[in-house]
């Protein structure tokens, strides 16, 4: 029956909206299910979800002003196919602005909603006007990529570091729907896009090379123990060596092949390793460190 169906139905998609897509949050009572049949659970969950949001969207009509508050709800929570199923019933609505006079697409850009950005980006890019389009302060649509994302999105990633680093890729991402002459546009306070992300980021920036630097400190450590605890095995010798020759006793042992080779390729490994924390601490950081360089290493 409809009110089984109802009863199943475990997602939650706008938890702070109060508007009739509340009929979404009903939750189900908790379930040990084998997984398998966990991940079943979840495709019926959601093709149902999927049906109920479509019979809300129809019932609600075209009406904008119907679909506002969930609209931003769903781009802030980058719940794309709620977005894609409130354009389909009314188009319009891509033109909504909230309170702070952003439509959804500029919306989508400052909340990192990376599902819904791509949702619309065919729009964007097909569409002058909205490749074109700025608010209030003259900020274009790369302007608004500059900007520090809320909190509630940075700490999706740990680290301040990669958090930086995702910054920046999601810059690099939204300055592809502009012309390279276009990216030197000012806005009121003569800032081009590249200097209000260095402006926007620069306590994270600053963070990031702390965290980066502890971190690396942190490594070199480990790495010169290491270095230290294998090139003491590798200059003793197992069973030590024949005195008259100074040949060792375990020469011939497949064994002793096996631990000769891999102590000196632990050596390189862990010195190489050693090497290139010291070059972290030594070096010096800037935006497009933070891209790829400065990961690499410490990761390697």
């Amino acid at each position: 029956s409809n009110s089984d169906t109802l009863s199943n139905i475990s997602i939650d998609l706008f938890p702070h909206s109060a508007t009739p897509f509340n009929l979404l949050y009903i939750v189900s009572p908790y379930v040990e299910v084998h997984p398998i049949k966990n991940i079943e659970k979840k495709k019926k969950e959601y093709k149902e979800a999927k049906k109920i949001l479509s019979l809300v969207c129809s019932q609600m009509g075209t009406s904008n002003n119907s679909y506002k508050d969930s609209l931003f709800e769903a781009v802030r929570q980058d719940t794309y196919e709620v977005v894609d199923e409130i354009l389909l019933a009314s188009p319009a609505t891509i033109d909504c602005k909230d309170e702070e006079g952003y439509n959804i697409i500029q919306s989508a850009i400052m909340n990192r909603a990376e599902k819904v950005y791509s949702l619309l980006y065919h729009i964007i890019e097909r569409t002058q006007s909205y490749r074109e389009m700025e608010d209030s302060s003259e900020y274009n649509l790369v302007h608004l990529a500059g900007k520090l994302v809320p909190s509630f999105v940075l700490e999706r990633t740990t680290g301040a570091a990669l958090q930086l680093q995702r910054e920046i890729l999601w810059h690099e991402e939204v300055k592809k729907i502009k012309l390279p002459i276009e990216l030197t546009i000012t806005n009121k306070n003569e800032e081009t896009p590249a200097m209000v992300f260095t402006r926007e980021h620069r306590d994270l920036m600053k963070e990031g090379e702390n965290w980066i630097k502890k971190t690396a400190e942190s490594c070199s450590i480990t790495a010169a123990l290491i270095v230290t605890v294998v090139f003491a095995a590798a200059i003793t010798v197992p069973c030590g060596s024949q005195q008259e020759f100074g040949i060792p006793v375990f020469k011939k042992e497949a064994a002793f092949t096996v631990f000769a080779v891999s102590n000196a390729f632990s050596l390189f490994t862990a010195s190489t390793a050693l090497l290139l924390y010291l070059s972290i601490l030594t070096a010096r950081f800037s935006e497009k460190d933070f891209l790829i360089s400065l990961p690499r290493s410490l990761f390697a």
